[in-house]
């Protein structure tokens, strides 16, 4: 993903849009596409700023209700293997993906298929 355009060329381009020039005259004198002329305007006349919004976001962990059910799982069986995991949880009506069985485990700490040899 790209990064935002500065501040400073959203302020001129917005400055001209208000001054009475344009979308398309302005996108053409800039270099920016009249969207984005069209998108900045719309944020200043809401805000009063052309800042941009913050891009990506925070996605909330689906097993993280689940964490006390996962860790009894584990000290009851140590051989449970990630497959048996991921069955246990559809018993309970929570469909996910190996791999995010695995990460949840991972940043949680909690230690996976135990082995003494490799304690």
């Amino acid at each position: 993903m790209t990064a935002p355009l500065s501040n400073d060329l959203r302020e001129r381009v917005v400055a001209a849009v208000l001054n009475g020039e344009s979308s398309r005259a302005v996108a053409g004198r800039f270099g920016v596409a009249v969207s984005s002329v069209v998108k900045w305007s719309q944020r200043y006349r809401a805000t009063g700023s052309v800042r941009p919004a913050k891009m990506g976001g925070y996605r909330k962990r689906i097993l993280e209700p689940h964490r006390s059910f996962i860790t009894e799982l584990l000290e009851q069986n140590s051989h449970l293997t990630l497959h048996g995991l991921k069955a246990e949880l559809a018993s309970r009506g929570i469909a996910v993906s190996h791999n995010t069985i695995w990460e949840f485990i991972r940043s949680e700490g909690l230690r996976f298929k135990k082995n003494a040899v490799r304690r």
